[in-house]
């Protein structure tokens, strides 16, 4: 336990990566050292890259290398040592990590559930980012289900409070949802919690390489390509859920439906990283989606032990279409070692990923 390894991302290049070495202290007072076994790695991750600066996530982690960050990831740590009661050598938590062997923390606000890391730096930060999860007590963990988890419940959340920030709204008049990217899991998790929705036609949108995938997935009640964009009716009211964050595409969205387009969400993209950019478009000004807005309000709403209910109840039921039986959405590839994520951080910034896949990288 003597080496931190660490995977820095260059912030300018977010495909230029490499791996440094640096000695570890042991655990001073107030503080524990969890060693990282296994990470996910998707596009959100590169999205978290992208608004690294902007959106604070390259604050999480900081690396004391001028221009280089510590790219955030969802995974599962074990304590390797702790000076903290409550949080014990040989515990394990599911929570948010960088690309590292190891992370020094300050456990606080310690209960059965888990911990929050108190350190100073992290103090201003969404603090849903700094909750940590103690997997004998958490209500949805499974534990053949680790990988699934990883992959799917930082996205499934995005998915699911995105699916109730739409239905909260009544769709902002909608009678139709275009959802653009849809083959990508945190679309086809929004589009699966609005199956039950009568109100709405859910359409995606795709690439033409990916359209007999997400036909299949069978929460779509129509699948496009881009190109077939124009054979929607105009009349109908319409919302566009960008999961692309192609410029042109969003132009075309708008040009196509006009005044019919009642709002224009846009959810997130890792092929094009950029905040919304100021275009003269007609209808409604594209607005940017960022879940734990919508996470307070039902907090508010609902208190977090019901949210805490519902997302489970919902998560788990989402596992289980997309990892069980002969026809599963997504098949779980694993890679070891540090060059095994350096290269997934290559391919999914390039999007070099299919999307049958889903990529889990065991660090230890």
């Amino acid at each position: 336990m003597n080496t931190l390894t660490r995977l820095l991302t260059r912030k300018s290049e977010l495909n230029h990566t490499r791996i440094t070495h640096a000695p570890l202290a042991p655990a001073a007072p107030g503080e524990a050292i969890l060693k990282i076994n296994r990470v996910a790695l998707t596009t959100n991750n590169i999205t978290y890259a992208a608004f690294g600066d902007a959106m604070q996530y390259w604050n999480f982690f900081p690396t004391g290398e001028e221009g280089w960050g510590h790219m955030p990831v969802w995974g599962f740590a074990d304590v390797v040592q702790s000076t903290v009661e409550g949080v014990e050598t040989g515990q394990r938590f599911y929570g948010y990590f960088p690309v590292a062997s190891h992370l020094r923390m300050q456990p606080v606000r310690v209960t059965e559930r888990g911990f929050y890391d108190g350190a100073a730096h992290r103090l201003s930060l969404t603090s849903a980012y700094n909750q940590y999860t103690r997997v004998t007590h958490d209500a949805a963990y499974r534990a053949g289900d680790e990988n699934c988890q990883m992959l799917l419940r930082p996205l499934f959340i995005t998915s699911f409070m995105l699916a109730d920030f739409l239905q909260d709204n009544a769709f902002f008049g909608a009678k139709r949802l275009v959802i653009s990217s849809a083959s990508s899991k945190t679309a086809y998790g929004t589009a699966f919690c609005l199956e039950g929705e009568g109100t709405v036609e859910r359409v995606a949108l795709t690439s033409p390489g990916n359209k007999a995938f997400v036909e299949q997935l069978g929460c779509y009640q129509r699948t496009l390509g881009y190109d077939e964009l124009q054979t929607l009716s105009a009349d109908v009211p319409t919302l566009y859920v960008d999961f692309s964050g192609d410029e042109a595409l969003r132009a075309k969205v708008h040009h196509h439906f006009g005044d019919s387009l009642v709002y224009d969400c846009y959810a997130g993209s890792a092929q094009n990283t950029n905040f919304i950019r100021e275009q003269v478009l007609p209808g409604p000004e594209p607005k940017f989606y960022f879940a734990p807005v919508q996470i307070r309000k039902r907090n508010a709403d609902w208190g977090h032990a019901e949210v805490n209910r519902k997302f489970n109840e919902a998560q788990l039921a989402f596992i289980r279409r997309v990892s069980d039986g002969p026809a599963a959405w997504m098949q779980v590839d694993e890679h070891a070692g540090f060059p095994a994520a350096q290269q997934l951080v290559s391919d999914l910034h390039a999007g070099r990923i299919d999307p049958r896949k889903g990529h889990v990288v065991v660090l230890d």
